[in-house]
């Protein structure tokens, strides 16, 4: 993968409200509702592999507080779409992953670097604001032939044995033989589906930020374990004058989470240099911060009559290790390929063959995000001692640490692919 060093892309103006089209009368052979990075990302490529395809929902291209990290199999997908040179220009490569114990712990462990070159990429990702890459995605969506792009809520949701359907604000009904819910985390479509779900509220909130900093980043993303949860800098490009940009995800109290955001911003930076030990200097923050609840979420099935769950419809959980939109990427790349040359991409045997092919992957994800947030909230020395003694073996073990680099970067037996980028990596081991 070749390193991009165009900094100072500008970003994305927000787009008019998109109308609707006459092309809603045709019934399409698929039926995306959400127009997130997910729910795009679905309409794009599922367009691409030939079929008719509507993307519905609302659109939110305006600056936030929020990132997203794209790993290596998720720039194949992206790649694959024609979108991969605009991410790399707007986004800024995570070369090293940096793991810090501040937790306290009797069993804290010296720092922890994994090196994107050691398992033969320049980079693990890249990180990009979420505007940007929703900017992108919108654009790509109305140059995509077969893909009509509306903004607009649906509900009413219909599902039968030959169709399904939902029904816009504007009264309009669109039926498809597949609907894609890609509707987030409080998915209207599952519900409608009768589709359950399995939660489990963290006591934890996310703040997060966009900063500017006076030390260089040098394209490291760093994670401080503390006992509240991660803390998370994750390098941004240069833009607007600011040669330092760093986004931020901290984990921690609810109450503690709402004392800081409503802080002075220079007393909130001033909080933010303190948690981050100075490592990257003098901070300022660089927009509005953001507060996000955590919590686990996980479908009891992905699909149902006429509809399969795609990304925070079907898996929510806290942005530890940046698995959350690259699951859900992976999550379309198997749909992609199940669907290719079907003629009725609904049909109960192609979406079982979906399910069957992201259910380990889910679990796995999910089991494992989930039992690293609690080995760091509890102060139980075994618990510790235990998380402690395998981080130790993760790092100090060369196979097993480059085993575990790729798989977190392109899990090659769950991979689709789309996403595969081979001759990108080394023959390491």
């Amino acid at each position: 993968m070749a390193r991009r060093k165009l900094r100072d892309a500008s970003p994305l103006a927000p787009k008019a409200r998109l109308p609707y089209s006459e092309a809603m009368s045709k019934n399409p052979d698929i039926l995306v509702v959400g127009a997130g990075a997910a729910g795009l990302s679905a309409g794009i490529a599922l367009a691409k592999a030939g079929h008719s395809v509507v993307v519905a929902g609302q659109v939110e291209t305006r600056q936030t507080a929020r990132t997203v990290a794209l790993f290596d199999a998720s720039l194949g997908f992206y790649e694959s779409i024609g979108l991969l040179g605009e991410i790399e220009a707007r986004g800024a490569p995570l070369e090293v992953m940096r793991i810090v114990d501040d937790t306290g712990s009797l069993f804290r462990l010296p720092q922890r670097d994994f090196v994107a070159n050691e398992i033969g990429l320049d980079a693990f990702g890249f990180n990009i604001e979420n505007h940007d890459l929703i900017g992108l995605l919108v654009d790509a969506a109305h140059a995509a032939p077969g893909l009509t792009l509306v903004e607009g809520r649906l509900d009413h949701f219909r599902f039968d044995e030959t169709e399904a359907s939902g029904r816009l604000d504007n009264g309009e009904r669109v039926a498809a033989r597949l609907i894609i819910a890609a509707d987030g985390r409080r998915s209207a479509v599952r519900d409608a589906a009768g589709i359950e779900v399995t939660e489990t509220a963290y006591p934890q909130t996310a703040l997060t930020a966009l900063l500017s900093h006076t030390r260089p980043h040098r394209e490291i993303s760093t994670e401080f374990h503390t006992r509240a949860g991660p803390f998370t800098l994750v390098p941004l490009p240069a833009r607007d004058g600011d040669p330092n940009r760093s986004s931020l995800v901290w984990m921690m109290k609810p109450a503690e989470a709402e004392r800081l955001a409503a802080l002075p911003e220079m007393d909130l930076a001033r909080a933010i240099e303190k948690q981050a030990h100075s490592m990257l200097g003098k901070m300022r923050l660089t927009g509005p911060c953001g507060l996000f609840p955590m919590g686990l979420m996980q479908a009891k099935r992905l699909t149902g009559d006429r509809v399969a769950l795609v990304g925070d419809a079907a898996h929510s959980f806290p942005p530890i290790g940046a698995q959350g939109l690259n699951l859900g990427l992976r999550d379309v790349g198997h749909l992609v390929e199940t669907t290719n040359g079907k003629s009725d991409p609904g049909d109960s045997a192609v979406l079982e063959d979906y399910s069957q092919r992201r259910n380990a992957d889910i679990r796995l994800r999910t089991s494992g995000v989930d039992l690293l947030n609690r080995s760091l909230l509890t102060q139980f020395l075994p618990v510790d001692f235990l998380r402690g003694a395998g981080l130790l073996a993760l790092s100090g073990f060369g196979p097993l640490r480059r085993a575990i680099m790729r798989e977190g970067v392109a899990p090659s037996g769950r991979t689709p692919a789309m996403m595969r980028r081979e001759a990108q990596w080394a023959n390491k081991l």
